[in-house]
């Protein structure tokens, strides 16, 4: 018998890096509910008093970016002025158009030059990576998934008033152990959360083992030797960017799979479709999900890598992990057949020129069944012949 330990966590809305992915991604919405082809490359930061919005838009839209930035904090909680940190803050901005040499390479792919066409080129060079596996309904890894649903969870009860100490900025972190390759039990939870400077520790810690974990995290996973660590450190008044500065795409793990797969480093929130960091990551994802549900692996990993300026991925990978009916290279070839991994094919197929994105900024932009995200999807067609070719 196999044992090992496998850790992945979450932070809440309010954490600091998470308000500047939402301010960034509210900026992309409001761009693209005016201008869907609008260029957007947004960046957020996020201190004591003070929020600062940069980075590179090509637009239409004429938008306010101060009364974003403000609703979008005064959305996740922050109004009070104990909180060191309030939608009252000073908000600047320093924005300019992409780069003209940018723009040229997305604008027309190198093999649309040469074939006269106008398919768009990537936006920058890179690898990107999806992953799924059958550990939980949604195809994700229990760690993650589990770790996303406790900060969710904490940010409900702070929200309806069920726990009315709590304030925004938290986190959590879940320790699965694994047995032969498969979960057998929570070992540990780590669950941070910001309150009033009132409460007593003792009534954190019980309110969210009873209130929050255990709601959370079904009873067959949790034993008499699963530990709890709850607020630590015995005092977490001072949080979000009152205590720790908050950027753009910090938390980019928390954003795809936990670190159980690979990540290329580049973050999601404030890119439009047309950087391939956000939409071939979302594409990798629908295919990973895709061929794992099809039932011929049970866990997939897939890679695309890109040019920029060129639309054709300069590679594509599998790796099903040892768990594939079929071999990975079968399986790397079906996907070059079932799916057109050119940028602009990508933004067409999962339809990304919405203003859909604000939605994924916290809890994870994978596994998510709570609003329109078209990568999570299965391809049933795809899927089928998937497993027509495995027979």
């Amino acid at each position: 018998m196999s044992k090992y330990y496998f850790t992945s966590e979450s932070v809440t809305e309010g954490h600091p890096d998470k308000i500047c992915d939402l301010i960034s991604d509210h900026v992309l919405d409001s761009l693209l509910a005016q201008d869907p082809m609008s260029r957007c490359a947004c960046e957020t930061t996020a201190e004591p008093g003070a929020v600062h919005i940069m980075g590179e838009i090509t637009t239409t839209a004429d938008v306010d970016y101060e009364a974003i930035a403000r609703s979008v904090i005064a959305e996740i909680g922050y109004t009070k002025d104990e909180y060191g940190f309030t939608d009252r803050c000073k908000v600047t901005c320093s924005l300019h158009t992409q780069s003209p040499d940018i723009a040229m390479g997305v604008d027309r792919s190198l093999e649309a030059k040469q074939a006269d066409s106008q398919d768009i080129g990537a936006g920058d060079q890179g690898m990107m990576f999806g992953y799924a596996c059958n550990e939980t309904a949604e195809y994700m890894p229990l760690a993650i998934s589990l770790a996303h649903q406790l900060t969710r969870a904490l940010t409900r009860a702070r929200k309806s008033g069920e726990i009315a100490y709590l304030r925004p900025d938290g986190k959590s972190q879940v320790t699965v152990e694994y047995v032969d390759g498969k979960p057998a039990r929570v070992a540990a939870v780590v669950l941070s959360t910001q309150h009033d400077a009132d409460v007593s520790h003792e009534a954190i810690v019980s309110d969210m083992i009873e209130k929050i974990i255990k709601q959370v995290i079904p009873a067959d996973l949790l034993d008499a030797d699963t530990k709890y660590y709850i607020n630590p450190t015995g005092r977490f008044v001072l949080g979000g960017p009152a205590a720790d500065t908050g950027l753009t795409g910090r938390k980019i793990i928390c954003d795809t799979y936990g670190g159980y797969a690979a990540h290329g480093g580049g973050a999601f929130s404030g890119k439009d479709p047309t950087k391939v960091d956000r939409s071939a990551a979302y594409m990798a994802r629908h295919i990973a999900k895709t061929a794992v549900a099809s039932g011929v692996c049970d866990k997939c990993e897939v890679q695309l890598s890109y040019s920029i300026g060129v639309a054709q991925p300069v590679s594509v990978y599998c790796d099903t992990h040892g768990t594939g009916k079929i071999s990975d290279d079968a399986i790397s070839c079906w996907i070059a057949e079932q799916f057109d991994l050119r940028p602009a094919a990508i933004i067409d197929y999962l339809n990304l020129r919405r203003p859909i994105y604000a939605a994924t900024a916290a809890y994870g932009h994978f596994g998510r069944e709570d609003g329109d995200f078209p990568w999570e999807k299965i391809n049933e067609p795809a899927a089928k012949a998937l497993v027509a070719l495995a027979e």
